[in-house]
């Protein structure tokens, strides 16, 4: 007890407690003048870990200014952690303020913060790039000492890391004697997240602490006797079983993977909700009001479940949850051991978490899990290199604060990790980019939002160049939304029952605008766990109405999807390759692979298994690479134009996680049979050259992802002063520009920027190229007479209408029967 002041030591007598070694490992990373990044179980008091330095260094109560600047990837955990931290300041008579800014915290407040900071600032990445944006940042951070990042796992993988790492490069530059404290309960390669805190404080030696031990999580496989879906996602087949279970259980949080998922489940559980239990729902597409108000209730153990997407998986701390459950596949182990982390906050006591595949093939899938979780297997993402669009952002943003010589910026942003080995030749492209719009763009004035002072410095162009980098900060990028608006009841007059479009209601949330360009007048959908109905649109808003239905149509969110990690695809690969094992798996599953085995032949865990078979007037081809739904859409697209090439007349093809089906006219098997196509060559790694430049040419995608990197690097607003664009208005702009830049500056930074991102993410070419080398010489090819047992999943995708309600779960089932006959050859 002897670091800690004295105030600080009666407050843990008091509790009963004892500082854990991992807690003062941080206080003394902190008092010897080093960084660290603490990895410790979920339960472990992380947080308290992250903040005792700021607590024993502020004890005094001395100390003037911003001392500690808290970051985290959700507004939820930032609330949380603020409401969680004043209680022990309460209680321990200190005086230190502590306040949270996100995007939820009204202007006045912003402004407040800025003039007279507190000791503690909880904040978002989007904020803290804000606040570096203003003139007075120097002023502001110059008293700071500390950062603590949180979930640290979660920011560094994506374009918000890379914009946060700029971020603190900067800082570091206002702040020399900044020290940074990154926490996380999941990482795959502690190194490299420790280099990545290391790199804006090159001067200061960074410790990496690691504290191991705690309960080990109880993991199952929900037990059902009923009917295991062959496809789909909704997990209806469960909801009686869901809800027996939330009964036994005092909190129960249940995680999907899709905001559309979340809707659907929540529905489902209150259609049966004959206890009338306090069940919420909770997903990013809500008003924050609304998740404010589940927050708030969950805190005060108001609440017996909640549905919720990934806006909860971090970090927040609900002591009174004991069961977790995740619905649908969770795609990785990391992520599994997260969410289960939700559950107990308490060390020595296990978390509970039970696993509920929507279909067959996510059996395999969560019995990969549940044995990765055992076994502490980490699958988390590596921090990814720097993209161009984040760096011009950045450089806007730094031009608005105040001019920036070239020389210096350039080496304040190697500084950091992302963009360490930036050469100095694309930094100066970024410059001229922002500054100009490149060679392409010179010629608009619209384009030029960087000036070149005499003293050869660069400044914003003029006022408003500052004002729009500020109101289309950020890098992410949604589909357009629209405000989902409920008219008022009036009751004014007779027969005059509600306000009129356009008129003011309360806002339930957002939804994708394209979602709207499939209703009519009437139609019906689910949103917020409210059945409405359409009434119509005007401007950016939609104007709904309360509704009965039994028929809603549910939200198709464009956002939610995770991929289905590397190393759960070869877990399954080799539950399937290994019939020893199949005693793990229910009868239905285990029964299923029989079959097949019997039928056809069984995908091995190194190769690759491509059945072949006629079905009506058409042929098909279906492969089980196992690599993931974006993996397979790239190869989907690039096979049907080889398939081409080859005569054999594709039609189209249909991707699952797990499969990829194509059909067409010409008969495949006889093709193969007869040497006239070859499958080592139909899936050679060279469609990864000149198919997939050809390809990526003629197709949609570019535009689509250029779209987006144009927003971030601001060359397209979003938003201006009292209006936002359309969709529609922004896809014209970003079509148009990109088409200028194709034909006269094919290497412009936005292009370059473009083909990272559509190879990073859209198409997971890296992914893609690893199997295509795994698979070399090691495809099996099985010419079958009829539909395989296995293939039944990914036919039911080919065709597929959307059907709404009830009905769809029903629909899918006859048409799994059907197949299956088929295959059994009874048809």
């Amino acid at each position: 007890m002897s670091p800690l002041p004295p105030i600080i030591a009666d407050w843990f007598t008091r509790k009963g407690w004892t500082p854990r070694e991992h807690q003062l490992a941080v206080l003394d990373s902190w008092q010897s003048g080093a960084s660290a990044l603490l990895i410790a179980p979920t339960g472990a008091g992380k947080t308290l870990a992250g903040f005792l330095p700021t607590l024993v260094d502020l004890a005094d109560g001395k100390f003037d200014g911003l001392h500690t600047l808290y970051i985290s990837p959700l507004k939820a955990l930032a609330v949380d952690v603020q409401r969680n931290l004043n209680a022990p300041i309460f209680e321990m008579g200190l005086k230190i303020t502590a306040e949270t800014r996100t995007g939820d915290t009204p202007a006045s407040k912003r402004a407040r913060q800025r003039s007279k900071p507190p000791h503690i600032l909880l904040t978002t990445p989007e904020q803290l790039c804000l606040l570096i944006s203003h003139p007075h940042a120097e002023l502001f951070f110059g008293s700071l000492k500390r950062i603590v990042l949180d979930e640290l796992h979660a920011l560094v993988t994506s374009k918000r890391g890379e914009l946060l790492s700029l971020a603190l490069a900067r800082i570091a530059s206002l702040a020399p004697d900044l020290r940074i404290t990154a926490l996380s309960a999941t990482v795959a390669r502690p190194d490299l997240l420790r280099d990545w805190i290391a790199q804006p404080v090159p001067n200061a030696p960074t410790n990496l602490l690691t504290m191991t031990g705690g309960a080990p999580p109880q993991l199952q496989i929900l037990k059902t006797e009923q009917r295991l879906p062959w496809a789909g996602h909704s997990g209806a087949y469960a909801h009686h079983e869901l809800y027996e279970t939330i009964k036994r259980h005092k909190t129960t949080l249940l995680f999907v993977n899709t905001r559309s998922q979340a809707e659907m489940l929540f529905q489902g559980l209150w259609a049966i909700n004959d206890d009338m239990l306090p069940i919420a729902l909770h997903h990013g597409s809500l008003s924050v009001e609304q998740r404010r108000k589940v927050e708030t209730a969950m805190v005060s153990g108001q609440l017996k479940a909640v549905v919720c997407t990934s806006t909860l998986d971090l970090g927040i701390d609900w002591g009174d949850v004991d069961l977790v459950v995740q619905v649908g596949a969770p795609k990785g182990s990391s992520r599994m051991l997260q969410r289960i982390g939700r559950a107990n906050h308490r060390l020595d006591e296990p978390s509970k978490a039970v696993l509920v595949p929507s279909n067959r093939f996510e059996v395999l899938e969560c019995e990969a899990a549940v044995e990765a979780v055992a076994e502490n297997h980490q699958d988390s993402e590596d921090p990814v290199i720097g993209g161009y669009d984040v760096l011009a952002q950045h450089v806007l943003g730094m031009a608005c604060a105040a001019p920036f010589s070239a020389d210096a910026l350039y080496d304040e942003v190697r500084r950091a990790w992302p963009y360490r080995d930036l050469p100095r030749g694309q930094f100066d492209r970024v410059v001229d980019f922002v500054a100009t719009g490149g060679y392409a763009l010179r010629a608009y004035d619209r384009y030029a939002r960087l000036k070149l002072t005499p003293e050869g410095t660069w400044r914003v162009a003029n006022p408003q160049v500052a004002q729009q980098y500020r109101l289309n900060i950020g890098t992410i990028i949604e589909e357009p939304m629209i405000r989902v608006r409920l008219i008022r009841t009036r009751g004014l007059k007779k027969g005059q029952s509600q306000s009129p479009i356009g008129a003011g209601g309360r806002v339930l949330g957002e939804m994708e605008e394209y979602f709207f360009g499939t209703l009519l007048p009437g139609d019906t959908f689910m949103f917020g766990g409210e059945i409405v109905a359409f009434e119509g649109m005007k401007d950016n808003e939609a104007f709904v109405s309360r509704a009965e239905s039994a028929n809603p149509k549910i939200p198709s969110y464009m956002g939610g999807r995770f991929p289905l990690s590397t190393y759960l695809a070869e877990r399954v690969r080799r539950i399937i390759d290994t019939p020893d094992d199949w005693n793990k798996l229910p009868d239905q599953v285990s029964d299923w692979l029989r079959l097949q085995r019997d039928i056809s032949v069984l995908p091995k865990r190194d190769s690759l298994l491509v059945e072949t078979f006629p079905r009506g007037t058409q042929n098909y081809l279906v492969c089980y690479p196992f690599e993931g739904r974006l993996a397979h859409q790239t190869l989907g697209m690039l096979l049907t134009r080889r398939l081409e090439r080859s005569r054999a007349r594709p039609l189209g093809f249909v991707a699952s996680e797990y499969a990829l089906a194509i059909w067409g006219l010409g008969d495949l098997s006889a093709l193969i049979r007869t040497d006239r196509l070859s499958l080592d060559e139909l899936f050679s790694e060279d469609m990864l050259g000149d198919d997939l430049e050809s390809w990526l040419d003629e197709s949609a995608l570019m535009k689509r992802t250029f779209r987006n990197c144009a927003i971030i690097a601001g060359l397209i607003e979003r938003r201006h002063p009292g209006r936002e664009k359309t969709g529609r208005q922004i896809t014209m702009s970003s079509d148009l520009i990109y088409d200028v830049l194709y034909q006269h500056e094919p290497d412009h930074i936005l292009i370059q920027a473009t083909r990272r991102d559509a190879a990073r993410g859209l198409l997971d070419i890296e992914r893609l190229g690893d199997m295509l080398r795994r698979i070399r010489s090691h495809i099996v090819h099985k010419p079958l007479l009829r539909v395989s047992p296995l293939a039944v999943p990914v036919m039911l995708d080919i065709g597929k209408e959307p059907i709404f309600g009830e009905g769809r779960e029903s629909a899918m089932a006859d048409a799994a029967d059907e197949l299956m006959r088929e295959a059994l050859g009874q048809s």
